[in-house]
């Protein structure tokens, strides 16, 4: 292919379609990235790192629409501008550089979760399933026409992270599908219906503090929302702060319902009590000051008459850090 392209990305799937873009032949002469904020765990691949190792100039302006900059943009009059996961709204000036359109890659099936970290959203409402949409840029967040889409499937114990490498591989795919006619002039963009979808805030780690007086459906899902990489759900212990980073939906055990909150362990697997008097198995929890347990030590932790029985409890006094989770608005 004989376009070129400005590319804004960061984060898994800007390492992806950056590589969709250069196999299938479209130039590249900007990367626009972020550099790595020092009180972020960086879990996922750097693209500043592969587009130095793929020999292409790279930026990391604080502000793209800073007018000098978009200046440097219509220096290069790019035939097209990329967006895949970078953080920062583009404004009308920076998107009208670009000679044929701009496209960015959005982790939802638009018009739904249109917004800030839409997969751990899509997790967090119990969605069986949520995909990648590449769609046109406007002034309005993630409100242009769509050049294609592709949804991915949610499992009832799936988490956000497993279920962001699925979405990164459907990203790849839909970028490949549409750039021969996106190049050729060809490609048929389908307006969005957005009174049909809907529109999210990010979110803080404080987010994650469990509410014990929830049903378990619900926390499981917030749970599976935030584990690791991300910050984690959390909820207090005997005034100790625990986090809890992985539950399961099984079947639960033939006990009756305690508290809300209240902690046990039957048939080697350790469960908590919801506010809907299901309870829910828990697979691994960091206990302040104990370090992290799963598998027969938490279940020990927790057998009755073994004095580990205990009480979760929704804890106000309990903080958790303040990062946001990795997302923008404009993916």
């Amino acid at each position: 292919m004989s376009s070129s392209a400005i590319v804004f990305a960061y984060h898994d799937v800007g390492c992806r379609c950056l590589s969709v873009l250069l196999a299938n032949g479209v130039r590249v002469p900007l990367v626009v990235t972020h550099r790595d904020s020092p009180g972020e765990n960086i879990w996922f691949a750097s693209v500043e790192r592969m587009a130095r190792e793929a020999g292409l100039e790279v930026a990391t302006p604080d502000d793209p629409n800073e007018p000098g900059f978009v200046a440097r943009l219509e220096a290069i009059a790019p035939d097209f501008i990329f967006s895949f996961y970078y953080r920062r709204m583009l404004s009308p000036a920076v998107l009208a550089t670009a000679r044929r359109g701009a496209f960015n890659m959005h982790g939802s099936l638009l018009p739904k979760y249109r917004g800030r970290v839409p997969i751990n959203w899509a997790v967090i409402h119990g969605e069986r399933e949520t995909g990648a949409t590449l769609h046109e840029m406007v002034a309005k967040p993630d409100a242009g026409r769509i050049a294609g889409q592709e949804a991915v499937p949610i499992g009832d114990n799936d988490t956000a992270s497993e279920v962001f490498a699925r979405v990164t591989q459907a990203a790849g795919r839909v970028l490949e599908r549409a750039l021969p006619s996106l190049v050729a002039g060809t490609a048929e963009l389908r307006p969005q219906a957005l009174r049909e979808g809907s529109y999210f805030r990010g979110r803080k780690a404080e987010d994650g503090r469990i509410d014990w007086s929830k049903g378990a459906r619900e926390i499981h899902n917030l749970v599976r929302a935030v584990a690791p990489p991300y910050p984690g759900a959390f909820t207090a212990l005997q005034g100790r702060r625990v986090r809890v980073l992985r539950t399961w939906w099984s079947d639960p055990p033939p006990i009756a319902p305690g508290a809300p909150g209240t902690v046990t362990a039957a048939g080697g697997r350790a469960w908590a009590c919801c506010g809907d008097g299901r309870w829910l198995e828990l697979r691994e929890v960091e206990i302040e000051g104990a370090g992290s347990l799963e598998g027969a030590a938490l279940a020990a932790r927790f057998a009755p008459g073994a004095g580990g029985m205990g009480q979760f409890t929704f804890d106000r006094g309990a903080t958790g850090a303040a990062a946001d989770l990795p997302g923008t608005t404009t993916t």
